[in-house]
């Protein structure tokens, strides 16, 4: 093993700085996912991607369900379904694991498991998991997403809504 120099060191350090600002990135477009609404300003969601951008449904499943988008004017449209009345998730949750993210100058690669809890305003909930692969383009400072793909692993209905407006169960004062 060769000794590590200044230069090797800073760019090791640089690298992992942007896999955490890729990983921010991602964590910020779960987060606005969450709390799509109506009248949701998607103007927040989508200062996210690159002009460019590609956002893909793939797969047996999702490429029927969802479709492909290019560019910010498709994908904001895509989008703003879910922000007319009446809203169309009561309950929303993004999950994220089994990150991977690899970055180069100015493009990075990124592929999570997701798993999604929602209630829809009809009342149906879903449990939902998908793998997302992402590629990002460095924009100035920002990581910005440019192909978004999400590949279906399974959809399943569940009976009650995930948020029951009930006690929660705690010990006992004695």
């Amino acid at each position: 093993m060769t000794k590590p120099t200044v230069a090797s060191l800073s760019k090791r350090i640089w690298v992992l700085e942007q896999e955490k600002e890729v990983r921010r990135c991602m964590q910020r477009y779960m987060a606005l996912c969450d709390v799509l609404d109506t009248g949701f300003d998607l103007s927040v969601l989508m200062d996210l991607f690159t002009a460019d951008a590609v956002w893909q449904g793939v797969g047996k499943r999702y490429a029927k369900t969802f479709g492909a988008y290019e560019g910010k004017e498709a994908i904001t449209k895509m989008f703003e379904k879910y922000t007319l009345p009446p809203a169309h998730f009561v309950l929303n949750s993004h999950y994220l694991t089994n990150e991977s993210i690899d970055v180069a100058e100015q493009t990075a690669e990124g592929s999570w498991l997701l798993l999604q809890t929602a209630t829809f305003q009809d009342g149906r909930s879903q449990l939902s998991s998908a793998r997302l692969t992402v590629s990002f383009a460095l924009e100035g400072e920002h990581w910005k997403i440019q192909h978004f793909q999400t590949h279906s692993l399974f959809n399943r209905p569940v009976d009650t809504p995930w948020d029951v407006d009930k006690e929660l169960p705690t010990p006992k004062q004695s």
